[in-house]
């Protein structure tokens, strides 16, 4: 069975929203949870995701929160936290790993991080039994795709395309693919723009798929309250879930 990643931003609208989230996404069929970590320079995420971090942010956000949550979360829905560099670095990497290990995260995902940069912070994690996951992206040559892949662990994520999350553009994924998988049998997740329009096209040749702007666009939404968020994300996560396996 293909698998479902979710993202959704910590603390926005609230923290008890986020820990009701993550139960509902669970009972929906997401197999993994991004905990996003709210960041004031979000690069890689589009509009949407740049939004609700900083309003998050804005409702007074802490990293204890983070924490606190991940405790709450971790234990029902594998959980990894998805955030900036800087956010790691500012507060202390051993003490991510620290707290990581014990919530019983499973990994980190940092997509402002290099591979190049970021063989030190795999290895310090392997060693507490967490993964950093690894990022290929279409523009990346076959000399570099070998090298990423060699000791990826839990999942690859392929990035749909050259930019940001949640614009929703499309390009073919079929020769980046067939590399990594000529190197690694790790599952491969596609991210980046997949939604109810595009997750059955998108997962084809893959393992499973990550959603994020799709279901922050509901968390956005001022005219519905928050029952009817939790609904209305819960039905696109299933309804994707459904997709991604026909």
């Amino acid at each position: 069975m293909k698998k479902l990643v979710a993202y959704i931003t910590t603390g926005f609208p609230s923290f008890e929203f986020t820990i009701d989230l993550a139960m509902s996404l669970k009972e929906a069929g997401v197999d993994a949870l991004e905990l996003g970590i709210p960041f004031s320079d979000p690069v890689a995420d589009g509009p949407i995701i740049e939004k609700a971090n900083l309003l998050s942010l804005q409702n007074a956000f802490k990293i204890d929160k983070l924490f606190e949550a991940a405790k709450q979360i971790a234990p029902h829905i594998d959980t990894l936290w998805m955030g900036y560099f800087n956010s790691f670095y500012h507060k202390g990497f051993d003490k991510f790993v620290r707290e990581a290990k014990g919530a019983n995260l499973s990994g980190f995902i940092i997509p402002d991080l290099p591979f190049e940069e970021a063989v030190p912070y795999q290895e310090k994690m392997r060693a507490d039994g967490m993964t950093l996951i690894d990022f290929i992206a279409p523009t990346d040559t076959k000399e570099r795709i070998e090298k990423i892949v060699q000791n990826s662990r839990k999942f690859i994520y392929l990035v749909a395309y050259a930019g940001i999350t949640g614009s929703g553009k499309s390009e073919s994924l079929d020769e980046t693919i067939a590399l990594i998988r000529e190197y690694t049998k790790t599952p491969v997740y596609v991210g980046f723009g997949v939604d109810e329009h595009t997750a059955k096209e998108k997962v084809h040749g893959v393992d499973g798929v990550i959603v994020g702007s799709a279901l922050v666009k509901v968390l956005l939404d001022e005219t519905l309250t928050n029952t009817q968020k939790l609904s209305k994300i819960s039905n696109i996560a299933k309804n994707i879930k459904e997709m991604i396996n026909e």
